[in-house]
């Protein structure tokens, strides 16, 4: 049973905060947690023993969700309860930043209301949950001002509430039925300063849209399922044709939803490669870094770019390209946006770093981070096999994408 939720931003304020019990959870907390924050940074685990609660944390977009309670409790029903939250309001909002938190602070409200009802989870699905709360658009805000009322709660209660299926709004019609299933992947890459892959790893999603009418019951295969570690799923997706057979089998919401998490573990190939080359002597530190394409993908790589963190003891520096363009940032962020790579040369960046008076050379090289994004593949080799639908009137369209792109892919130098 959770006793409060807190909402902080990535500074450290409490934006918002939901006592869940009788129990009232002091403020203080906050500063505690944030302490550890601070100490810790990314190496603070998810479940955290404090001297008086236990806590739950998930960021997202910057914006930390943070449950407690007193009580022993399932500390993964709390943490994918915390992400059914993050998701919900980020799907409401059209994004998650403090600003938008606190411009629709009664709607916020309002859906933590419906979510979860004296500690425990209640209502997660956004199917139900928008047909409770209506979503803010302009013409409600307009009527809030003009009116003077705020709430957006519905005096009906959905129909999807007593279904079988709670995640699917009952009597659905579309004009048109399609469905579109997307792979969307990120890859995670280490590399160190020797060039050695040291950590390689894919997270991806199937993203589904659907729009079909009726309640259609939908099979979705891999023609390689093997490349799967680990998965997470959808409540609407059927465990034990999963278990038995690596198939997908069920009854779509309607919209777009994630039906599937997954992750393959540690891959021997990387599609590009950085190679940074740094010297630093007599108080000036010379920089060149080279990229290209380690294996072909199949596709065109649409867009890669590369950033680094100036050293603090950096007094001036001037960075040119050979191709792309090279920005140096007010917080001593070096961006380089190169976009597609030509096939007539391979990309490269040199520099001049400037150190402060007194400094020989550099004694703390800098890490790269790159971006990428490949279109039309998905880099762990997981590939859709068919996609067969039941219960509807007739074939619907049905179209499928892939999507690779950089999560936090290092470089080090």
């Amino acid at each position: 049973m959770l006793q409060c939720i807190f909402l902080i931003s990535d500074s450290g304020e409490v934006i918002l905060e939901k006592q869940l019990t009788g129990h009232k959870v002091d403020r203080s907390i906050c500063g505690w947690f944030w302490e550890q924050s601070i100490s810790q940074g990314d190496s603070l685990p998810p479940v955290i023993a404090s001297p008086t609660h236990y806590l739950f944390k998930v960021v997202c977009e910057g914006i930390t969700f943070l449950a407690c309670t007193q009580a022993e409790m399932p500390p993964l029903m709390a943490i994918e309860f915390l992400s059914r939250v993050a998701n919900v309001l980020t799907d409401y909002l059209d994004g998650l930043n403090e600003d938008l938190i606190k411009d629709n602070f009664v709607i916020v409200y309002e859906l933590l209301d419906e979510m979860i009802v004296n500690g425990f989870p209640l209502t997660t699905e956004p199917n139900i949950l928008k047909d409770m709360i209506a979503p803010p658009n302009i013409v409600s805000k307009v009527l809030s001002a003009v009116t003077g009322t705020s709430s957006n709660v519905s005096n009906i209660l959905p129909g999807a509430t007593g279904s079988s299926v709670p995640w699917r709004t009952t009597d659905l019609k579309h004009s048109s039925n399609e469905v579109y299933v997307d792979l969307v992947e990120e890859m995670d890459a280490t590399i160190s300063r020797e060039g050695r892959l040291m950590k390689c790893e894919i997270y991806g999603e199937v993203q589904v849209n659907s729009h079909l009418s009726g309640v259609p019951d939908l099979t979705l295969s891999f023609a390689n399922p093997s490349v799967i570690n680990d998965v997470r799923f959808h409540p609407c997706v059927r465990f034990r044709p999963w278990e038995s057979h690596q198939i997908l089998s069920f009854v779509p919401p309607d919209g777009l939803f994630k039906l599937m998490y997954y992750r393959v573990k540690m891959l021997k190939n990387i599609p590009i490669y950085v190679k940074p080359q740094l010297s630093s002597d007599n108080g000036v530190c010379r920089i060149n870094v080279m990229v290209g394409i380690r294996n072909d993908p199949g596709k065109t790589i649409d867009s890669i770019s590369v950033q680094f963190q100036l050293p603090s003891c950096v007094a001036s520096a001037e960075m040119n390209s050979n191709h792309g363009t090279v920005n140096i940032l007010a917080n001593k962020t070096c961006s380089w946006s190169i976009g597609r790579i030509p096939k007539d040369k391979a990309p490269s960046m040199t520099g001049t770093l400037v150190l402060d008076t007194g400094m020989e050379r550099l004694h703390v090289f800098p890490t790269f981070q790159v971006g990428f994004k490949i279109m039309g593949i998905a880099l762990s080799g997981l590939q859709i096999d068919k996609l067969e639908t039941k219960n509807l009137p007739s074939n619907p369209y049905k179209g499928f994408r892939a999507l690779t792109r950089a999560g936090v892919f290092e470089v080090r130098s």
